[in-house]
């Protein structure tokens, strides 16, 4: 298990899979993340406890030190080893567990893993413009906004806007060559 300031992060048990299932059909919770579908179970069980032993993914459960059920979850998938390069996403599964500061220290406890255990130099994400908790929150971590998707979704009767931003591993950031700097 990793350990932040209040919270662990570690595998994802059979007995998560109920709170997962659940966060995962929320039409209103996961029009924070996707178009809602309804979910299948099976697929869901197969999804979260990575059946198919995917290398490219490392999935998180969130718990809040010394309690014994899940909070959210961390996925970072699409881990490419060649250009040291993934994608990172976090959910806190239930309204009243979030604004206690469970996200941000999660993000900062797996966001070290990606650095230094998974050797990775960028982590990128995606999240709709309208969800400005979640933007606030990747900004307070170093994540800069790269570029706007616009119209890149449909929900809810509505065109959605998703927002492109990432980090770079801190120490492998060269500084930009003074023939490049404007003056």
């Amino acid at each position: 298990m990793l350990f932040g300031n209040t919270v662990a992060l570690g595998p994802i048990f059979p007995v998560d899979l109920e709170r997962l299932f659940r966060w995962m059909d929320n039409i209103d919770d996961a029009r924070l993340n996707e178009p809602y579908r309804p979910q299948n179970w099976q697929h869901q069980e197969a999804f979260w406890l990575n059946a198919d032993n995917d290398a490219t993914r490392v999935f998180f459960a969130i718990r809040v030190q010394e309690a014994p059920h899940i909070v959210g979850f961390v996925q970072i998938h699409k881990i490419h080893p060649i250009h040291r390069s993934a994608t990172i996403g976090i959910r806190i599964g239930e309204a009243e567990d979030r604004g206690k500061g469970l996200a941000t220290d999660a993000m900062a406890v797996a966001i070290e893993y990606c650095w230094r255990d998974l050797n990775l130099s960028r982590l990128e994400l995606n999240v709709f413009s309208h969800n400005q908790a979640a933007r606030q929150l990747y900004h307070r971590l170093g994540f800069i906004e790269e570029g706007t998707s616009r119209h890149a979704l449909y929900m809810g009767g509505e065109w959605v806007d998703v927002v492109n931003m990432a980090l770079l591993r801190p120490d492998r950031v060269a500084p930009m060559p003074s023939s490049f700097t404007t003056g």
